[in-house]
């Protein structure tokens, strides 16, 4: 709640606190001089070993962090794969259960593989005996000795249990000399809750609408600042560069903020960048030497797209369509006076359409269109775009000859050739053509955005995809060209002759090719636009032959489990070695046999639509308990990522929470305001007291609770 509210200085007195040399306070002090700091406590390091020594900061900072480092807790990374070390002989590491053991004051350090104390490391005294700097900076490593933890602790006047009690009397604020100057009734202290639990009231509204808290500057140095496998938003972070290095760095101390680490970490999915998936110095690369069993998949719906531009790109003749559809979309949406006219004009035709019985009517039908822009990064922008003109493209040729008629010369210029464009057969042809193919792709591309999608599932639908285009390239020649030459005819537009010889646009029979329009459209339009689809979707989606995607594939429970292999399903668990020890690759085999068994055996898991289905329905009856190798099998599966559009999705939230009316804004509020607007429904499961609690202890209170 200090993020929304700040102190104002007293012009009348200088400031006691911060200056170029120090405070006050430190300036008669025997020790050197130090400058004054903003504390954030978002960017105090997690990691022990990585933590500056509290004497460095300024004294009248020092408990400032200390009560950073004690709302966040002891840094206890229980998942982490901790290394081996051997100690006289024999191999020994950190035991996670001693986390257990001493909860409220044992720490970790992944960097420096070695244990420390909180409460020693935030108020032990240099002059004080017992333990030494080993569980301050230095770190305790030697793990053979692990009774050396509870003689750390020591008897209740031990270093140990004063760091523990100085640190229970910083959070007891009834024991503060400025509460304790400040007298307050059992009334006031009700009103101060009712207060503190209406700003808190408040603050949830605007943060669950993603609405300003005041104006539109909302940085941090602002006078003007306002007060099932479940994929999860989990923070934005500013970085300095994007070299690979650097990303990974981030990452770390991301996880490591929240107590988690690489060596846990399952699965990896970007959108295909060289900085991302370079072989030897990417991100992935260097992701997985520290955790070998974190896949790397690029993005499916990223790759779908990249298929689509390809085809776009590389035939002509599609290339010069996508051309003409952007110069349309420039001259006919120009400006507000023409796209007005155009929804006119489709307006009144529509009515004619409805009069003659043409259309239905009907909730959600004939709704208003515009013209679309194709955009390489925007998925789907293609096949949109082609839709909408195909519905409006007689309301788009009269809009086209009214600017042909009456604008400046170099618009009647662009808008003649777009009309010889669009009253052209080949035009017709090649938009129908590649709106029945990218149809074909648009529900993968929409199946593939779902949060609930699963990578079996994904590698099915691509799968899918690929069939129909073969299914459409062998059988729907007739009915598709029938289906353009009653467009045209109902346009006026000249529809040649198959068997006539083919002529290409502006070139003479002469120079032209022998063949003839049934030979161009069919086989160099038709065949080539599909085939060429085709190409790119197996060259793009090369991660469905992988080893990994293979074996994971036996689980498809699509007709009754006809893909599973245990041999294959075991040769997945060896992939993930740090998951499955040698005796439960044993037991999984036998496991598996029993689970094929059980699910064919048994309708409602024969029936399941993907694996995601499958393990809801095995929790429902209790399956997890009696098959939890598989189980675990089944989870590793589900934390594969398939795309990019969560990612996508937070991105399009950033510009409803930083808008016009907040231009301003730290990173870290930018990334406080996304994380409760995003993840909205864990951020309702907080209770007020909690937050209350947490802003009473961040500093000194003159009001008490």
């Amino acid at each position: 709640m200090e993020k929304f509210l700040s102190r104002t200085q007293n012009p009348k007195r200088p400031n006691p606190i911060i200056g170029e040399t120090g405070s006050t306070a430190a300036s008669n002090q025997p020790h050197a001089k130090r400058t004054r700091v903003d504390i954030d406590p978002d960017d105090v390091p997690s990691d022990p070993g990585l933590r500056r020594r509290i004497t460095e900061y300024d004294p009248n900072d020092q408990d400032r962090v200390r009560r950073v480092y004690l709302q966040k807790g002891p840094c206890q990374p229980v998942n982490h794969n901790f290394p081996q070390t051997t100690i006289n002989g024999r191999l020994r590491r950190f035991n996670p259960s001693w986390f257990v053991k001493y909860r409220p004051w044992l720490e970790y350090s992944i960097a420096k593989d070695a244990a420390y104390c909180l409460y020693c490391y935030l108020f032990k005294s240099q002059n004080e005996e017992g333990g030494g700097d080993a569980f301050t900076y230095e770190g305790f490593r030697n793990w053979k000795k692990c009774e050396k933890l509870g003689s750390h602790v020591g008897g209740p006047t031990s270093a140990h249990n004063k760091a523990r009690e100085k640190a229970d009397n910083l959070l007891n604020q009834k024991q503060s000399i400025q509460t304790s100057l400040s007298r307050q009734t059992d009334r006031s202290r009700l009103e101060y809750r009712t207060r503190l639990n209406a700003s808190v009231e408040a603050i949830r509204f605007l943060l669950r609408q993603g609405l300003a808290f005041r104006g539109h500057d909302e940085s941090l140095n602002s006078r003007n600042q306002g007060g099932r496998v479940v994929e999860r938003f989990f923070g934005v972070v500013h970085v300095a560069d994007t070299n690979a290095a650097t990303l990974k760095a981030t990452i770390e101390a991301m996880l490591a903020k929240h107590g988690l680490s690489l060596s846990r970490l399952r699965g990896q999915g970007y959108d295909g960048a060289t900085n991302m998936r370079g072989e030897f110095n990417g991100l992935k690369t260097l992701i997985l030497k520290e955790s070998e069993s974190a896949f790397y998949i690029h993005c499916f719906a990223h790759q779908l797209q990249l298929a689509l531009v390809a085809v776009a790109r590389k035939h002509r003749d599609i290339d010069s369509l996508f051309n003409t559809i952007s110069n349309i979309s420039n001259v006919v949406g120009a400006s507000a006076k023409r796209r007005d006219i155009l929804r006119e004009k489709h307006a009144v035709r529509i009515l004619e359409a409805l009069e003659t019985g043409e259309i239905n009517s009907g909730k959600g039908l004939n709704q208003e269109l515009v013209l679309k822009r194709p955009g390489d990064t925007r998925w789907s922008s293609h096949y949109n775009a082609l839709v909408n003109l195909v519905v409006m493209y007689a309301s788009v040729v009269e809009v086209t000859e009214t600017i042909q008629e009456s604008a400046y010369a170099e618009k009647r210029a662009e808008a003649t050739a777009i009309l010889i464009q669009m009253r052209c057969f080949e035009f017709v042809f090649c938009l129908h053509l590649m709106r029945a193919v990218l149809g074909l792709t648009f529900e993968l591309s929409q199946a593939l955005q779902k949060r609930e999608q699963d990578i079996v599932n994904a590698i099915e639908l691509v799968r899918i995809a690929k069939l129909r285009l073969q299914e459409m390239r062998i059988d729907e020649w007739d009915s598709f060209l029938d289906e353009v030459s009653s467009f045209c005819t109902k346009l006026e537009i000249d529809i040649p002759k198959m068997d006539d010889r083919f002529v290409p646009q502006g070139r003479s029979r002469r120079n032209s090719q022998d063949i003839t329009n049934l030979h161009h459209y069919r086989v160099e339009l038709f065949y080539t636009v599909i085939d060429m689809q085709l190409q790119e979707l197996n060259n793009r989606f090369n991660e469905a032959n992988t080893e990994l995607l293979l074996c994971a594939s036996c689980f498809n429970p699509r007709d009754c489990f006809s893909t599973f292999d245990i041999n294959k399903l075991v040769r997945l668990a060896e992939l993930y070695s740090n998951d499955f020890s040698a005796c439960e690759l044993v037991m999984l085999r036998n496991q598996l046999a029993t689970y094929i068994i059980d699910m064919r055996s048994n309708i409602e898991f024969s029936f399941a639509k993907g694996i995601t289905e499958l393990v809801q329905r095995m929790v429902e009856k209790r399956k997890d308990g009696i098959y939890p190798l598989v189980y675990r099998l089944l989870k590793l599966i589900l934390t594969l990522p398939i795309a990019t559009a969560s990612v996508e999705r937070a991105f399009s939230a950033m510009n409803i929470v930083k808008c016009k009316l907040r231009n301003k804004m730290g990173d870290q509020w930018l990334n406080d305001c996304l994380l409760t607007y995003i993840e909205s429904e864990l951020f309702e499961l907080i209770d007020n007291d909690i937050v209350i609690e947490r802003f009473q202890n961040m500093s000194t209170r003159r009001g008490q609770l």
